[in-house]
Order: C-alpha cells, then structure tokens, then sequence
C-alpha cells in the first residue's frame, strides 16, 4: 500500500442526489475517498455551506476517514447538490445545481501548507466554472513542489467548461485523464486534429509536456500513454449498477501506481479492475473489498 502519501483532492464535494436517496459526491472528494483506500493519506479541499448538508458532508467524510480540516464553511451559499438519474444502461445524467458553496473556495495558508507537502493533487474542469474557486485552484497547484504528480481530470459536464480553462489546466498538470467522449472535445477546443486515438493523445502528450495521459473507453477498457511506454487494456466485465465514481476511482488507481512506479500494465490492469466493481454499485464511493483494492 501508499503509506503515508498525501493524496488531496480539490474542488467540487457535494450531495449526489438519487432518486433512491443521497450519497457523498463531487469528482476530488471521491478521488480522495479511493485514494484513501488504496493506501493514500486522502484529503478533500473544498467548501460546503453553513447548513444541515455541510455538517453532514463532513461528518460523511470523517466517517470514512477523510482529512477535513481544509473544508471551508461559506455562511451565504448553500452547500452543492446535484440530481443525478441513471438510464437503462447505467449512464448518470446530472443536473448541477449554481451559485453554491464549492463555488467560492478560497486561498488560505493552511492550502499553501499543504501544497508544499502534498505527494499527488487531482483537479477538473468543473470546480473552476466560477472565478474564486479558479484562482484559488490555480494558486494552489501553482505552490506545488516541483515532484507532486498534478492530475487533471477534466470532466466536462453541462456547458462548465471553454478553451480558456482547459488550457490553462493541461499547462499546470503533469497528469492528464479524460474519457473517450471527452477526447475530441477537447481536440476541437484546442483547435488540434489527430489522425486517430493514439495520434491524438501523442500529440497532447507532447504538446503539454506530460509525464501520462490515461483515456477510459468505459465498458471497453483504457489506454494509458507515457512518453516511454504504452499500455492498452480490453476493459474487464461487471454487473452494471452505475458508472456514477468509477472514473475517479480509475484516476486513483492510476495515481496510486505512479506514486508506487507500478509498470504501465499493472497500473492498468489494478485501475480497471477497481472501477468495473465500482460500477457494480450504486453511488461513487462504495466500500471496496481488500481482494479489489490490491495493488
């Protein structure tokens, strides 16, 4: 396992709403929540509002052993919820709610000190939909020492994300995950055009300096590209509940292995493992069997 490795995810934490009920959200708290399973010190940068949601968001994150001393408390916003329903085939379709408390995260120096120690950071693109939250992401991946693995998870949902942000975020990773929906997308944003899949991650890898990139192809598997090494993986079968957090438990996995310089193969083969059981239930975060979680 990690040891003693600080994994941190900053941005988005929220209530995922299910037609059945509730369950903890946001992509850096699940990030967090399975890096923590894996072995990682986990810990979620955010803000939750000065109500019964907040309380209880943090009180969820303390239960499952999360750091929560860098969750800010925002007194005029509500804490971020967002409806979630889940199609036949298991495809969440989220209705974000606006204006809320992790859209106004903030600089503090208790963030500077944690940069400084931080081993891995995960960030997306949704969390910088409003300007605070932005900067104070953009200052704190600025204050990183130069060893931490960046990862950037875009993420696009809804109309929250342009050209601006998703350049500016590729600049300040070094780690850059999306999925096989998200891909040309971004190419297009970007203004860049590949031939096919392999062409245009090698061209983004280049483009962007990265140490990996890792593209999810959902029920069919994942590619992971490094610029010495390539991995392809034909994606493992599961009984399909939701595919809500098996993304970030992907993006954990991922990040776990390079923490542990874990060949491009296993890190592979660990990460889709993890995410087909994670899509075997219901919710992001899901207690995952020591069996599953082995690295």
């Amino acid at each position: 396992m990690v040891d003693n490795l600080i994994a941190v995810g900053i941005g988005e934490i929220l209530w995922d709403c299910f037609p059945g009920g509730r369950k903890l959200g946001g992509a850096p708290a699940n990030f967090a929540c399975h890096a923590r399973s894996l072995g990682c010190c986990g810990v979620v940068v955010s803000t939750v509002g000065d109500d019964e949601d907040g309380r209880a968001l943090v009180a969820e994150l303390s239960r499952l052993g999360l750091g929560v001393d860098y969750i800010g408390l925002d007194g005029a916003h509500p804490t971020g919820t967002v409806d979630v329903v889940v199609d036949a085939k298991g495809k969440p379709e989220y209705v974000i709610h606006e204006n809320v408390a992790w859209d106004n995260i903030r600089v503090s120096d208790s963030l500077s000190a944690l940069a400084a120690k931080a081993d891995a950071v995960c960030f997306g693109s949704l969390a910088q939909r409003s300007e605070p939250s932005r900067a104070a992401i953009t200052s704190f991946l600025s204050s990183l020492n130069p060893e931490c693995l960046k990862v950037f998870d875009i993420n696009l949902r809804q109309n929250y994300f342009c050209r601006e942000v998703i350049e500016n975020s590729l600049r300040l990773c070094n780690v850059f995950k999306l999925n096989d929906e998200e891909l040309p997308v971004v190419m297009e944003l970007l203004g860049l055009e590949a031939e096919d899949t392999e062409g245009a991650l090698r061209l983004l890898l280049e483009k962007f300096s990265l140490r990996l990139i890792a593209l999810t192809r959902g029920g069919t598997g994942s590619i992971l590209l490094a610029p010495d090494g390539f991995h392809e993986h034909p994606g493992r079968k599961a009984e399909l509940i939701d595919t809500v957090g098996a993304g970030d438990s992907f993006t954990a996995a991922v990040t776990a292995g390079l923490l542990r310089g874990m060949p491009l193969a296993e890190i592979n083969e660990t990460a889709n493992r993890i995410a087909a059981f994670v899509c075997s239930c219901e919710g992001a975060t899901p207690d995952i069997p020591a069996s599953i979680l082995a690295i």
